[in-house]
């Protein structure tokens, strides 16, 4: 779970919120039209813009900023290591019982190709696909949030303007234009929230999982290759090194 991510949005939900009662009236500031023709709005573009399927993916999507496990860098050069020197010492049938042991399911594919015998072509080709198709699921959520918070603000626009016509049909009752802009200003209010502390942070937390996911595959992706070529554990670390800072290069030894 990304404590970030949950802290982020209440807190920020919570200045706002908080500025709104401190100040007073703050029924006023709740609308259901407004609120229909935002977030109804924004989520018929995305129907419009995007396929079914696409469209459905969104609660996936939202989730995947809250709650995401990856094993860091340095749990991924320790099982590397750990598997170099099993399939060094005993052969690479030996990591069959590796195989149970292991959560993250990219780890467990490369041990399954290395057990089954495949060359360094065939696993580096395959997990490679395999890597570039999460990156196009990625992109794909990433476009449908960056889409949301840029259409919520339109929307909040299109409410405005209705607002507005409705506020300007009644100017023969002047006790009733400050109550009409009021509420015309409501769906821009409504536009800006969303877009601004929902949907913008989000596109951008799924871009930074992505970015580490990816890491993480790709150091996998060379870990396993490395060990079909019979490497020794120390290559293997050496190798994966170089996907990390030299500031965060710590000395990792097999722990068999």
């Amino acid at each position: 779970m990304d404590i970030a991510t949950i802290i982020g949005l209440l807190v920020g939900s919570g200045i706002i919120v908080g500025s709104i009662i401190m100040g007073g009236g703050a029924m006023a500031f709740i609308h259901i039209p407004s609120m229909c023709i935002v977030v109804g709005g924004t989520l018929c573009s995305v129907l419009i813009h995007f396929s079914m399927g696409q469209f459905l993916s969104i609660f996936s999507i939202v989730k995947k900023t809250f709650q995401v496990k990856l094993p860091s860098p340095r749990e991924i050069i320790q099982q590397m290591v750990n598997y170099a020197a099993i399939s060094r010492r005993d052969g690479a049938l030996a990591l069959e019982e590796q195989l149970r042991q292991v959560d993250y399911g990219f780890v467990g594919k490369g041990l399954q190709m290395l057990v089954d015998g495949q060359d360094e072509e065939s696993i580096r080709e395959m997990l490679s696909l395999e890597i570039q198709h999460l990156q196009e699921r990625h992109s794909i959520g990433k476009k449908i949030l960056d889409f949301m918070g840029g259409s919520a603000p339109a929307f909040g626009m299109i409410g405005t303007l209705i607002g507005l016509v409705q506020m300007l049909q009644n100017l023969s009752s002047p006790d009733q234009i400050g109550a009409g802009m009021a509420v015309a200003l409501l769906t821009t209010f409504y536009g800006a929230f969303l877009a601004n502390v929902v949907f913008i942070p989000l596109a951008g937390k799924l871009s930074v999982y992505s970015k580490a996911e990816r890491l993480a595959m790709e150091m996998t992706l060379e870990g396993i290759c490395t060990i079909s070529q019979g490497e020794s554990p120390s290559m293997v670390r050496e190798k994966i090194h170089a996907f990390i800072s030299p500031a965060h290069r710590e000395e990792v030894k097999a722990n068999i």
